[in-house]
């Protein structure tokens, strides 16, 4: 069996239950992400979704008692030192990761302790 993957379709992160109006807050507010609408056979569950680039980044709800996993997803940006400075500016903490050559790179902490990264490939 060849499996061919033809490209990433969507990441999933999670949010506490009823968390949605804070998680717009800071992807569509602070980060400028665009929202899509869910399908109806998923929207009683909660969550919500966004498309970024080619992808889409969807958000679910669950108990997130405790959690701050390295698991994450990576956007490549064009302006990353803009984009970090304005992070920043807007109190969230970020965090310089090792070296890989050629990448630029930092992450941060969504309010609910998703992991995010940034990159940009030089």
């Amino acid at each position: 069996m060849d499996i061919r993957v033809k490209r990433l379709d969507h990441v999933q992160i999670c949010i506490p239950f009823g968390a949605e109006d804070e998680a717009r807050a800071f992807y569509t507010d602070l980060l400028g992400f665009t929202e899509i609408e869910k399908p109806d056979s998923l929207k009683a569950n909660g969550g919500l979704w966004y498309r970024i680039g080619d992808i889409e980044l969807h958000i679910g709800v669950e108990d997130r008692s405790g959690y701050n996993s390295k698991s994450h997803p990576a956007f490549e940006v064009e302006n990353i030192d803009e984009v970090r400075r304005y992070l920043e500016e807007n109190g969230v903490p970020t965090k310089d990761e090792k070296p890989i050559p050629g990448v630029k790179r930092f992450s941060f902490r969504d309010p609910f302790h998703n992991r995010i990264e940034f990159l940009s490939k030089r």
